[in-house]
């Protein structure tokens, strides 16, 4: 039996082209979502508990990026969380809540859409399923075309298809790649991050791709924009700073923070009572304090990557990119290797 070869992050090196750029400030990172708004920054924080609420919302908006407030709670809680948005912001901007699709989902995505939500993150960790073609097909008939639906996670071409078809306007993609995440483990199931990117964004159809999980750098954050995706979702990235939910936990290495994946143990317990078979885990990151000087410096490194390609918007950068494989090597000398000599 012949097996695809699957590569991710670590693996590729974006080879540096002939540049006219002078400086940064010629180049354009920003990124539209179909049926939504223009981001000058395209990173969206990732909807889980230890993330995204009205602190990380705002942050998320200051910065050009877009934050999705978590579903892990009350309905009330999570339109709370939205109201207290839109007395800092006016209304005409836009605010991303996730739902689920079952239960409450319909009477959730009501109640937020009401509040002022305009993008509907149908957040499941298996989006190529029929409770998710459900899902779908329902709020895009409650709701027309008012509103912004994201959908996943998915890992193939055919579920960014099928999702779009059903109704999704964007599609996040990867399973099993996050940094807290162990379904590839748990399940034997998944596709190493990059992969994803390049097989989902060959799809036909007019949809976003968002690449979700497997992001450790910014030169990640510039692979995955230059093989296809049109954003990235981050967790692990902001985890650990001022803006995210949870008490400052002071400990003898000093303040920490938790940061969790919504399919842990814990997570599970503090959501519905029970925990089923849980595909990630619980731990704690160092307070990293403000989240504002660590998106600057993403922007700052996506917008060098652009220039190293010669390419002053995202779409010139897909068209430019010469990919080069590395060895172990390889992978090994393009990180801060005098840190591991001199141990």
């Amino acid at each position: 039996m012949k097996f695809k070869e699957s590569v991710t992050y670590d693996d590729l090196l974006l080879v540096p082209q002939y540049s006219e750029i002078m400086s940064r400030k010629e180049v354009n990172i920003s990124s539209t979502l179909k049926n939504g708004p223009r981001l000058s920054l395209p990173i969206i924080a990732s909807p889980m508990d230890t993330i995204s609420e009205g602190a990380m919302c705002l942050a998320m908006a200051e910065a050009g990026g877009l934050a999705v407030i978590h579903r892990y709670n009350t309905i009330a809680e999570q339109v709370a969380i939205v109201d207290d948005i839109y007395r800092t912001l006016p209304l005409t901007h836009t605010t991303a809540a996730a739902i689920g699709v079952t239960g409450d989902y319909q009477e959730r995505a009501s109640a937020l859409v009401d509040a002022g939500v305009t993008i509907l993150c149908v957040d499941v960790a298996h989006g190529h399923h029929i409770l998710m073609r459900d899902a779908l097909l329902h709020l895009r008939a409650a709701f027309g075309r008012d509103i912004h639906i994201m959908a996943g996670n998915v890992c193939t071409l055919e579920g960014v298809n099928d999702l779009a078809d059903w109704g999704a306007d964007s599609v996040r993609c990867n399973i099993g790649g996050g940094s807290i995440c162990s379904t590839r483990i748990q399940t034997g199931h998944g596709l190493p991050g990059l992969q994803t990117v390049f097989d989902c964004a060959q799809t036909d159809r007019d949809v976003s791709i968002i690449a979700d999980g497997g992001i450790k750098t910014s030169g990640d954050i510039v692979k995955a924009l230059a093989a296809g995706a049109d954003f990235v979702m981050c967790g692990s990235l902001l985890s650990g700073t001022a803006e995210t939910p949870g008490d400052l936990i002071v400990t003898s290495r000093g303040p920490v923070k938790t940061y969790r994946g919504m399919a842990s143990k814990d997570a599970q317990l503090d959501w519905r009572s029970q925990s089923g078979s849980p595909e990630g885990i619980s731990t704690t990151v160092p307070y990293r304090r403000e989240v504002a000087p660590i998106l600057e410096d993403l922007r700052g490194g996506i917008a060098s990557g652009l220039s190293y390609s010669g390419a002053r918007s995202l779409s010139s950068l897909r068209s430019k990119s010469v990919w080069v494989r590395q060895t172990f090597a390889g992978t090994a000398e393009s990180t801060t290797h005098i840190l591991s000599q001199n141990k």
